[in-house]
């Protein structure tokens, strides 16, 4: 995995400290996270797919949050301080029967309080599946 160095202990104690969670269950993997780009994948199997065989899209949108709250987390300013997602939506452009997707996130706005980041989730042939922006609210740590 690809993480910048600033912050790399951070993405660590993630990691290793995290029991598990939505994001394990449906089998998200991260491939890069920096500040400006979280990038993971997803396979597209009985965990993830709806009773006709595609891609869900519950399961988009769940890659898609997750990717831009690791996105925001990593740009909170304070240690004390993580981001909680508190609107999202979702465009669903194609179905994916299996194989993997791969959900990319970018800052739109990096606030003190708010910060909202789009994302894309492609198939394994770079097509576009789904589009969406998540706004994250930035709160104390509990």
């Amino acid at each position: 995995m690809n993480i910048e160095k600033s912050i790399e202990h951070l993405v660590e104690f993630m990691f290793k400290n995290m029991p598990p969670n939505m994001g394990t269950a449906l089998g998200i993997e991260y491939i890069s996270i920096t500040k400006d780009e979280v990038v993971a994948t997803m396979p597209v199997n009985e965990n993830t797919i709806q009773p006709f065989g595609l891609l869900h899209g519950g399961a988009s949108v769940a890659l898609g949050e997750t990717i831009c709250s690791i996105g925001s987390w990593v740009n909170c300013a304070d240690d004390n301080k993580t981001a909680v997602g508190i609107e999202i939506n979702a465009n669903h452009i194609r179905g994916v029967r299996n194989g993997l997707v791969k959900g990319v996130a970018k800052p739109v706005q990096r606030g003190r309080s708010i910060h909202v980041w789009e994302y894309s989730i492609l198939n394994e042939d770079e097509k576009l599946v789904c589009a969406g922006r998540c706004t994250l609210s930035i709160v104390n740590r509990r």
